[in-house]
Parts: structure tokens; C-alpha cells; sequence
């Protein structure tokens, strides 16, 4: 391409950003999000059987009734499964939004049509059609789809592909859109192995811009598509923005002032400890979170890392008396014997967890108070270097 080398890097190092580059402004470049103009907002979701429509349409639910503040309605357009209805009911349960379906009615598009006036009259500004999954080979259920979206003139009409089948999506892709013309992608089960290939081959050939991402079973696992992360997703570079974004979801200002006052006092406690461990776990799986880190994939692509590593620490400080938790200095020999036996643990285990929690306490102190400044000197090589 004949791309300058500076002298600062090297040139594996320019040809890696070359191609990160690449990548990205070949999956749309920006993040593009959905149109949710007229109220009510009507979204048709489409895809292939087994994709996650019906779990996707719950989180898209949930999503916008949590970060947009809008008031959306769940509707159950898939007639042919039979656990496609309770699915959509129960998972509408569990993220607080209506569900609206139609005991023994199995025409799809009438069921789309009466959802969209009902909405309306509740005052309901987003509704959301799941629609049963189909075979781009099965002509008479593509001709379903086509009438749905005639019948509710749908403001965004959403394509869902499970990023595992890999290259199998985009002749589907393909197929659906050239009936559909939909607006946009959702790639699901992104939480596994799979690095976000299709992404690729999927935006070239319709050339319509993937918005949403899957990233796991629970209904907040739903992530907005932003092509630069996914460039760094698969050439193994982590994805440190989405961490820090997790992080701050879950980041109250007012507990850390607090906190940082009883770290600067060395009040810092067990219970303190326990809050920091829930906030972690809101963020997700374990795994996923230190696979975001620049580096980490490749280290943890062999290492199974239970999602429920906190669980001992947790058992073992809940084994713990208010008091020991409150003020760990009383923690003497025969006290740990107890909550070693309470926790189910041998009490090295719990000598480990002491120790550690010490450890972690003075370096808290340190990086609080004045001293945090000396470090950050130390780390910046020198007490004159800014």
C-alpha cells in the first residue's frame, strides 16, 4: 500500500493496523442504531429456526426499556412452535414487559396487525413481532414473512444469525434480504468460541450493517455492534472499551467516595469486599470479561474459568460472624478453623483468602493516599518524569 513506517513501531506492527483498519471499515466502519421514529415503533424480527429470535427480541425489549426509557410490547408470532409462545411469556415476565399473544389464532400477520392497534391504544411506544423461524428454501413461509412485514409496515426490520454457522449465514443473509430488504443485522451466541467472521462476509454481501450483538444467555447480555471492537475481536486484541463500558454500567460514584474514604482510613472490610465481588458478577462471565483484555484471548482460549469463581471467596466471607467481617483483625486461629468448616474448605484456603484481602488492602491505602502519587512516579520511571 505503501504505508510509511515510523521509527516508533515496527512494521508488523503498522501492517496488523493496516488490517485492523481494514476490517473495520469493511463491517460499516460506524455504529448504526435503529430507527425508532413513530410511536409506536414497530420492529420485525426475521431468521433462520434455532437463530434466537425469541431470546434476542426479549433482550432488545429489555434494552430499550432500561437505557432508552421506552414502553415496548413483546409479541408472539411464531404459531408453529409450540414453546415458541410460553418462551416469549416468560422471558417478557422475567425483563417486565407485556407479551401479546392470541389463544388459538394461527394467522401471523392477523396476530402482527391486532398487536400493532392494541399497542397503540395502551400507549405503548415500541412493539416488537417475533416471528417463527424459516428456511430461505421454504417458499411458503417466506411469503408469511413478506405479507407480515406488508401487513404492519415495520419501521426497522431486524435479520438474526447465529455467528457459529459461520459462512452457512450469508447465503441465508443473502435470501432473506433480497425479499425483506431488511435494515439491519443481529449476530447472537457471539459469548462462545467464535471470533465474528460472518460479520465480515455478511456486511460485503448485503451490505447492511450489523446493530446488535449477542453475548450470552442473560437478558442484559446484548451489546451494540461497533465494527472497530469487532476488528479487535478477531485479530485477538481484546475489546478493553466494552470492559470499561461494563464497568461503568455498574460503577456508583457515591459508593466509591464512600469506599475511598474507608480505604484512606484502612477501614476497608469484608463486606466492602463482597460489594466489589457482586459488581463484578453484574458485569458477566468471568472469561468474557478478562478475554477483553488486550492479550488475554489467546491465553484464556485453553483455560476453563468457571463462571462461579467467586463462589468459595463468597462462601467463605458469608461464613464469617458480622463482626469478623466488619473488623477482620479478630480473625485468630480457632475462628478460622470455623469458617473454614463452615465454608465446606480446608482452612489454607482460608488463611489464602486473609492474606490476599491484607495484601489488596495495603495496596488500596497506597494507591488512595499520598503514597499512590510516589507509585505512580516509580511506575512513570522517576520522581522528574510526567
Amino acid at each position: 500500500m505503501g504505508a510509511n513506517v515510523l521509527n516508533a513501531i515496527k512494521p508488523g506492527e503498522l501492517m496488523v493496523k493496516i488490517v485492523h483498519d481494514e476490517l473495520s471499515e469493511l463491517m460499516g466502519g460506524e455504529q448504526v442504531g435503529i430507527k425508532l421514529d413513530s410511536s409506536p415503533s414497530v420492529i420485525l424480527i426475521a431468521g433462520l429456526q434455532g437463530s434466537g429470535k425469541t431470546t434476542f427480541s426479549a433482550k432488545l425489549a429489555s434494552y430499550l426499556k432500561s437505557k432508552k426509557g421506552k414502553h415496548p410490547m413483546l409479541v408472539a408470532g411464531d404459531v408453529y412452535r409450540p414453546a415458541a409462545i410460553n418462551q416469549l411469556k416468560v422471558l417478557g415476565e422475567q425483563v417486565g414487559v407485556e407479551v401479546y399473544t392470541e389463544e388459538g389464532n394461527q394467522n401471523p400477520v392477523k396476530i402482527a396487525r391486532n398487536a400493532v392497534k392494541q399497542a397503540r391504544e395502551k400507549g405503548k411506544n415500541i412493539v416488537i413481532v417475533d416471528t417463527a423461524g424459516r428456511l430461505a428454501v421454504d417458499k411458503e413461509m417466506m411469503k408469511e414473512i413478506a405479507a407480515i412485514k406488508d401487513a404492519i409496515n415495520p419501521d426497522e426490520i431486524l435479520f438474526v444469525v447465529d455467528a457459529m454457522t459461520g459462512q452457512d449465514a450469508v447465503n441465508t443473509a443473502k435470501a432473506f434480504n433480497d425479499l425483506l430488504n431488511y435494515d439491519g443485522v443481529v449476530l447472537t451466541k457471539l459469548d462462545g468460541d467464535t471470533r465474528g467472521g460472518a460479520a465480515l462476509t455478511i456486511k460485503s454481501v448485503v451490505n447492511k450493517p450489523i446493530k446488535f450483538v449477542g453475548i450470552g444467555e442473560k437478558m442484559d447480555a446484548l451489546d451494540l455492534f461497533y465494527p472497530k471492537r469487532m476488528a479487535d475481536r478477531i485479530l485477538g486484541m481484546g475489546d478493553i472499551v466494552t470492559l470499561v463500558e461494563k464497568a461503568q454500567e455498574q460503577f456508583d460514584e457515591e459508593e466509591a467516595r464512600k469506599l475511598q474514604k474507608k480505604i484512606a482510613r484502612n477501614q476497608f472490610n469484608f463486606n466492602d469486599f463482597l460489594k466489589q465481588i457482586k459488581q463484578i458478577k453484574k458485569m458477566g462471565n468471568v472469561k468474557d470479561l478478562m478475554g477483553m483484555i488486550p492479550g488475554m484471548g489467546k491465553a484464556l482460549k485453553n483455560v476453563d474459568i468457571d463462571d462461579d469463581a467467586f463462589k468459595s471467596i463468597e462462601a467463605i466471607i458469608y461464613s464469617m460472624t458480622p463482626e469478623e467481617r466488619e473488623n477482620p483483625k479478630v480473625l485468630n486461629g480457632s475462628r478460622r478453623k470455623r469458617i473454614a468448616r463452615g465454608a465446606g474448605t480446608d482452612i489454607q484456603e482460608v488463611n489464602r483468602l486473609i492474606k490476599q484481602f491484607a495484601e489488596t488492602s495495603k495496596m488500596m491505602k497506597m494507591m488512595t493516599t499520598g503514597g499512590g502519587k510516589n507509585m505512580m512516579r516509580m511506575m512513570q520511571g522517576g520522581p522528574g518524569r510526567r
